[in-house]
């Protein structure tokens, strides 16, 4: 059966989904290296699927140079490659000062949680930058909020404190820690879902709409998203479902 592979290229990591019949098959996340040529990525990808097989590709990428390698993997694969970016036809207007700044996975996003999940809606995705977006009760992306990921501001405590150390992302079993280690976890958790909670408390003020849904997406959503006492649901293959969407809308 002929599929869709979508993948989404993040600063840190990437999203790949096979797609049979509109039904995510398969999936895969790994670690992006900006350098890889197309020719790399022909070898690896096609390790793990048959690429020969595939009707086509959609691409969000927040990693320039990688666009380039993806449009050599498909010309030289022989398959269509959309690139989710500035004029591709999404279905869902774009009410932002200069949409071009908008990152394609937002849009996926937006594109998917208005589809699954109704409008309003608030996605919130942690990733690199835990981004928020906003779907407006008559279903338009009208913005978000970016503010540092989980992973860059452990990574910048870590650097900057000499004493500490670094923990695992797991849950603490308590607020209050005994121990550094379960201290650390502790503000991750908590420090993370309160933001959640206070960022998703302001957007919904300003749509008007104190139930507006949100959903939760990203790497790391099920490590903070249990503790929040806003996210309604967690929907970790949002921005694949989104560049889905986009595929057949662009079909």
């Amino acid at each position: 059966m002929a599929g869709l592979l979508a993948v989404d290229v993040g600063n840190t990591q990437t999203a790949l989904g096979l797609f049979e019949g509109g039904v995510l098959a398969r999936h895969w996340r790994l670690a992006t290296e900006p350098q890889r040529t197309g020719d790399e990525l022909r070898l690896f990808l096609g390790g793990l699927l048959d690429l020969g097989s595939l009707e086509g590709m959609c691409l969000a990428s927040t990693v320039p140079t990688l666009i380039r390698s993806y449009e050599e993997l498909a010309a030289g694969v022989g398959i269509a490659l959309l690139v989710l970016g500035p004029g591709t036809r999404t279905g869902i207007p774009i009410r932002y000062d200069d949409p071009r700044e908008v990152g394609p996975d937002r849009i996926a996003n937006a594109v998917a949680a208005r589809e699954r999940h109704g409008a309003p809606c608030v996605v919130v995705d942690f990733g690199t930058s835990t981004n928020f977006d906003v779907v407006s009760a008559e279903g338009e992306y009208v913005g978000g909020v970016l503010a540092p990921g989980i992973e860059v501001s452990m990574e910048a405590l870590f650097k900057r404190a000499a004493r500490l150390v670094k923990v695992d992302y797991v849950a603490p079993e308590t607020a209050i820690g005994k121990t550094t280690e379960s201290a650390l976890r502790s503000g991750l958790v908590y420090g993370f879902a309160g933001q959640v909670d206070g960022i998703v408390g302001r957007i919904r003020t300003e749509l008007g709409d104190e139930r507006a849904p949100v959903v939760a997406t990203g790497g790391l959503a099920e490590l903070i998203a249990p503790h929040s006492r806003t996210v309604d649901k967690i929907d970790p293959f949002l921005t694949l479902e989104g560049l889905r969407l986009v595929w057949e809308l662009g079909r």
